[in-house]
């Protein structure tokens, strides 16, 4: 089986450029972003080889070691690293502090190299990366209700973000939650506004920057992707106060990015923390099995039938996919 590991981006047309420069003759244009290689769980994108990879945002380090973390809300390997960055945050979260930014990848839907041209293409490639992540993914929006452009969600983001840095990281997971699982086209505001409502935010603000102000924040997101050379997403620079760095290209192991961390910052320790279900999904309201095994430990053939369990009592509440579960803390 050709298990492609994809990522999709379209940009919407505003005075934006995206992370990739569109007049650089140096740009590689034989790569299709729509399409993540199998073997690097990375979406690549066209990138400029004169860029500089020296420009590491150091600025207002509270902890020894910075994670600068370039995604984008619909790019599937970003999905896929979503246990570890939970783990990551469990077990070194006092040390590390993991910075978003918003990238994007495709202009338009002009981009049809690699047998992806319009959205229908799409759907049977999310299939095939939720069972290489064993993480659930609905390729059926793509069929029902397709996004038109990856940029009012990362816009989303940023209005978020400036509001309330902690609360957009709960708002980017949401929306990921309503493209990945829930077919939800998260270009439309009413699906933005809920997810906004649903982490606290306010609102009125939200849409008031989300509209207007956010355009700001979201095109320097653009312009340090392409000053620090990305080349896809996820990118991870795991940075010391120093400026020394390493860079994670793709959705790698756990051990990887641990290992990353402890060869800049030698003297640090993981942090025990409880993996009891209940403690877990009080930090994390929702989880799927793949991100429950990863943070407790669990086998992952024994996961499914316990998290049953616990709907079965009351305790949990499940929701399917075709492709895979989630489970939620009852009542959020």
């Amino acid at each position: 089986m050709n298990i492609a590991r994809l990522c999709i981006c379209i940009l919407i047309p505003i005075s934006l450029t995206n992370c990739q420069s569109q007049s650089n003759p140096n740009i590689k244009t034989n790569i299709n972003p729509l399409i993540c290689k199998p073997d690097s769980g990375f979406c690549e994108i066209p990138t400029d080889t004169t860029s500089s990879k020296n420009n590491r945002n150091l600025k207002a380090m509270r902890k020894p070691i910075k994670i600068i973390y370039f995604t984008d809300p619909i790019c599937s390997a970003c999905w896929g690293i979503e246990p570890q960055l939970r783990k990551l945050n469990l077990a070194y979260g006092e040390m590390v502090e993991i910075e978003y930014h918003m990238g994007g990848l495709l202009p338009d839907w002009s981009y049809n190299s690699g047998g992806i041209s319009k959205p229908t293409d799409v759907a049977h490639h999310w299939d095939e990366v939720s069972k290489y992540y064993d993480m659930p993914i609905d390729g059926d929006l793509w069929l029902e209700d397709p996004l038109h452009s990856s940029y009012p969600p990362s816009i989303a983001f940023k209005a978020a973000q400036m509001q309330d840095p902690e609360k957009a990281v709960l708002f980017l997971r949401e929306i990921r939650e309503m493209v990945f699982l829930q077919k939800k086209n998260i270009t439309k505001w009413n699906y933005l506004e809920t997810a906004a409502r649903k982490v606290g935010l306010n609102t009125e603000k939200f849409k008031a920057e989300y509209e207007g102000t956010a355009k700001g924040p979201f095109e320097a997101d653009l312009k340090l992707c392409r000053e620090m050379g990305v080349r896809g997403f996820p990118t991870l620079f795991i940075t010391d106060t120093t400026g020394k760095s390493i860079t994670v290209n793709g959705a790698k192991s756990y051990k990887v990015i641990e290992a990353s961390i402890l060869q800049l910052l030698p003297t640090a320790s993981s942090k025990s923390y409880e993996t009891t279900w209940l403690p877990i999904f009080q930090r994390y309201h929702s989880l799927t099995a793949r991100e429950y095994a990863e943070l407790t430990g669990t086998k992952r053939e024994e996961t499914e039938s316990f998290l049953d369990s616990l709907v079965t009592n009351g305790k949990l509440e499940k929701h399917k996919t075709k492709n895979g579960s989630i489970w939620r803390l009852k009542g959020n």
